[in-house]
């Protein structure tokens, strides 16, 4: 016999107990361990932001992080963002949460550049700027912080920009004479009309055109060179800012150069095109004159030949009165001598001038 069989019953069942037991034991520890990384992971990742957010009083717990992370938030860029506004002294008053923050990250906002853009409105304590607007700036896809710093800090616009065809902007007073204008325009951002506001392109060519009308209305050039502020003050009075991202703060007249007599020349082209029209004009009298000769002409030689022909009549009618007994022989000859002797009185008077003369 085997020696398993002299073993009792008994004896295997409470091996094959002790043998689950162990395998049980053996599972659990697997279980705990795969736990202790699972936060062991957990901890490793998010320690570091999650100590930063305790230290700083963020108030962005670990599992804040974890929520972040399954929404596919980056909790590095809510977190150091929150800690930023909470160092800077803006808090959850300000709109600024850290749901707004999730919020404005999954819209597709920048969010850090937002919180320095409130960061430097705070420090500057001239400006105005909510969470709120600020995130709605930034997704209408202006540069929040830059429109800040501008209002801080004017920018200066060239007027014409720079790199454009013309150097500068030229302009003719009432006496013809040409001016050439280099303007700067100085500018802060409106942050209230900064969505959907016109741009600097907008402001140029408002200042462009305001300087023109101006110079336009000036009774002579000298006045527009000993009084260059009179530009200045016509064209900020127009309000030439409404409905733009900036607000006009001055404009200055850089440089002003005389040009052409713009006036003397559109006049020498006007005498030249008048001088033309009325040459024009005269040959088409002259020619007008020569057709009416030519046709007075033919009219004369039109007469010329029905005299000629009526004189080719006259002898068919003496011809019919021979014929029919109404003219005589000698009342023909009366009327020769009649002819002749007209004929020679003509003659004899025409002699008499020829002398005269």
């Amino acid at each position: 016999m085997d020696a398993f069989s002299t073993i009792a019953p008994g004896t295997v069942k409470a091996i094959g107990v002790l043998a689950v037991f162990e395998n049980w034991e053996l599972v659990v520890l697997v279980a705990v361990l795969l736990f202790a990384l699972i936060i062991f992971a957990v901890f490793a990742r998010y320690f570091r932001l999650w100590i930063q957010s305790v230290t700083t009083g963020a108030g962005i717990g670990i599992f804040d992080l974890i929520r972040m992370t399954l929404r596919k938030v980056n909790p590095s860029v809510i977190t150091r963002s929150k800690i930023m506004a909470v160092q800077a002294g803006l808090g959850d008053d300000e709109g600024i949460t850290v749901k707004a923050l999730e919020a404005h990250y999954m819209a597709g906002g920048n969010v850090p550049l937002v919180i320095r853009s409130m960061i430097a409105a705070r420090k500057a304590k001239i400006i105005n700027l909510s969470f709120k607007k600020a995130t709605a700036i930034d997704l209408a896809g202006r540069n929040i912080l830059e429109a800040v710093q501008t209002s801080v800090y004017p920018r200066v616009i060239d007027c014409p920009a720079r790199g454009s065809k013309r150097p500068s902007l030229d302009a003719i007073a009432k006496n013809g004479i040409q001016l050439k204008v280099q303007a700067r325009v100085t500018v802060r951002a409106n942050l209230d009309q900064l969505i959907g506001g016109a741009t600097e392109e907008t402001i140029v060519a408002r200042v462009g055109e305001g300087i023109v009308s101006a110079i336009g209305s000036s009774e002579t050039h000298a006045h527009v060179l000993e009084n260059p502020d009179t530009i200045s003050k016509a064209v900020l009075s127009r309000r030439l800012d409404s409905q733009t991202a900036f607000e006009i703060v001055s404009i200055d007249i850089a440089d002003i150069d005389v040009g052409d007599n713009i006036g003397a020349r559109l006049q020498a082209d006007q005498a030249e095109a008048d001088t033309r029209v009325a040459r024009a004009k005269a040959e088409q009298r002259r020619a007008m004159a020569v057709a009416l000769e030519q046709e007075n002409i033919s009219t004369i030689e039109e007469s010329r030949a029905k005299l000629v022909e009526a004189e080719a009549e006259v002898p068919k009618a003496i011809a019919d009165a021979f014929r029919s007994g109404r003219l005589g022989i000698l009342d023909y000859y009366k009327l020769k001598n009649v002819q002749a002797d007209t004929e020679m009185r003509e003659t004899i008077a025409n002699t008499g001038k020829t002398s005269r003369k």
